[in-house]
């Protein structure tokens, strides 16, 4: 994906959002930086080489920043249900957010939550999750989007932590399933867009640890690799004797998400476009099984 500037990502987001957003009412959109994001972190502090490049730590390893888009209509008392999307390669949060309509589709989703993008390596190849992937660090990370949330008395005083839901595209897996392992916070849902790469043994211990748990994979065989690593998820689960399902896009419908504790979807399209093309985002939102409706 090509870095659009700065005057073509707002008018990007502008055409992306716009309409949904006349028809919906415009979310409350924060910016804020927190010391619990990735970055800065001491292993990314001389930058990092890939494919005889170098991407250097003040340009891909220094940005904090996190979003936050609240609702029109957010209801929040005691909890708060927050859906956290990670992005994967040569993105930031800023094209992510555009290029893939992620706030349009959240907005259109009708989900009582709160959506959170917070930056990991910017612009870069790298799926490593810096600070985030230590122990406590994504907890202390949700205080920090809470504390925001508070000051901005879009949440009352007292609210809590509620169900918490966890998605991104293609590098994201890394420190999807390291948050899962040493977040800290209990994981209610995980949704994975042409996105497992490795890290089964995090993903099959979470998986087995609740009942409950929710997990979606929505693959490609143009993915380098993420077919594979998904007939080898099936294996594991089959050989442990835990129910799953796996279903051709085309057959997919609301009720086989629902029904469906373990989900593999297989696309016969492209890597970067599964999730907006159709917006795909929202239909599995709209199914999910812990984020309610407003």
């Amino acid at each position: 994906m090509q870095k659009p500037a700065v005057l073509m990502v707002l008018i990007f987001w502008l055409v992306a959002n716009g309409n949904v957003f006349c028809q919906q009412g415009a979310p409350r959109i924060l910016r804020f930086s927190s010391r619990h994001t990735s970055f800065p972190d001491s292993v990314r502090a001389a930058g990092h080489l890939y494919d005889s490049v170098l991407y250097t730590a003040p340009e891909h390893y220094a940005d904090s920043s996190v979003m936050l888009v609240v609702p029109k209509g957010l209801q929040a008392h005691k909890k708060v249900d927050l859906f956290f999307w990670f992005h994967g390669w040569h993105n930031n949060i800023d094209t992510a957010a555009v290029f893939y309509g992620l706030v349009r589709q959240f907005v259109a989703s009708h989900r009582n939550a709160v959506l959170v993008l917070a930056e990991t390596a910017k612009n870069a190849p790298d799926s490593y999750g810096g600070k985030l992937e230590n122990p406590g660090m994504f907890k202390a990370l949700v205080n920090d989007a809470l504390v925001q949330l508070k000051t901005n008395k879009l949440i009352s005083a007292n609210t809590k932590p509620g169900n918490i839901v966890l998605a991104g595209h293609s590098g994201a897996y890394r420190l999807i399933a390291h948050i899962l392992q040493n977040g800290q916070l209990p994981v209610q849902e995980v949704l994975l867009f042409d996105a497992l790469y490795s890290q089964l043994d995090k993903y099959m211990a979470w998986i087995e640890k609740g009942m409950r748990n929710h997990f979606i994979h929505w693959y490609t065989n143009k993915g380098d690799g993420t077919d594979v690593m998904s007939d080898t998820m099936m294996a594991q689960l089959a050989a442990k004797h835990i129910a799953y399902t796996w279903v051709e896009e085309g057959a997919l419908t609301p009720a086989i998400i629902m029904a469906s504790r373990i989900l593999f979807i297989h696309s016969a399209r492209e890597h970067n476009v599964i999730i907006n093309n159709p917006d795909d985002l929202q239909l599995v939102l709209e199914q999910s099984w812990v984020l309610k409706k407003k």
